[in-house]
């Protein structure tokens, strides 16, 4: 059995939220998005580490979350995050174990990804190199200039909103990675570095419950969600 890791970047603020506190650490009727979000992977068959990149001043906090999950056979651990996400999670590859050879990264605050949509992503990462989760936009979508004028109204039907997890190979994951930082690339996800070298990853369809806790409206959606057991 392939064995996996999750790598999950925790390194943001609380602001539009209107917190002082991150957003992962907020709690949600007692537990915080990140314990939660933490805790939709840890029955994934072959799961042997999960790695947590934070803040210097919440990584007490971020391992205090560990003993609360205490799941014996995963590795949990914590490290210092960088001042972009992609530097974090790059900071996170570097203490993957040798034997691992699937890497998801997970939004911290998204604590509502399906168990089986999960193992749907690690499946097709493993068949295609790599597997993102997301849904087909359900909005028209609009292309404009620096000005704000339409220039383009692309067809929705090609297009997909992206989430996470996003699992790949972790050698190819890596590679992506080190052309990022050779040709100082700053990608809006981790499926952008992985296209830019011709990596092969299939988009599997989650549900809209799986969504970014950004806004106070979603904290009081989170709420509703977990009360009534969605």
């Amino acid at each position: 059995m392939e064995k996996k890791a999750v790598i999950i970047p925790a390194a943001g603020s609380g602001t539009r939220l209107g917190s002082d506190i991150p957003k992962p650490y907020i709690k949600i009727l007692g537990k915080t998005i990140l314990q939660r979000s933490i805790e939709r992977f840890i029955d994934v068959e072959g799961l042997t580490q999960v790695i947590v990149a934070t803040s210097v001043n919440y990584l007490k906090d971020c391992q205090e979350i560990f003993e609360n999950i205490n799941y014996s056979n995963i590795s949990f651990q914590v490290i210092v995050g960088g001042t972009e996400r992609q530097y974090s999670i790059e900071n996170a590859l570097n203490e993957l174990s040798d034997d691992v050879s699937l890497v998801a990264i997970h939004d911290a605050v998204r604590p509502f990804v399906d168990s089986e949509q999960i193992s749907n992503c690690f499946k097709a990462a493993s068949e295609f190199g790599g597997a993102v989760l997301g849904v087909p936009a359900k909005d028209t979508i609009k292309k404009v200039d620096k000005e704000n004028i339409i220039k383009e109204t692309p067809d929705r039907s090609e297009l997909w909103q992206a989430q996470t997890p996003q699992i790949f190979k972790k050698e190819l994951l890596k590679e992506a990675y080190k052309f990022a930082i050779d040709n100082n690339f700053l990608g809006t996800d981790d499926a952008s570095l992985v296209e830019r070298i011709g990596g092969h990853i299939k988009m599997i369809e989650s549900s809209r419950n799986n969504f970014k806790i950004t806004y106070p409206l979603d904290l009081r959606v989170a709420e509703l969600i977990i009360e009534n057991n969605l």
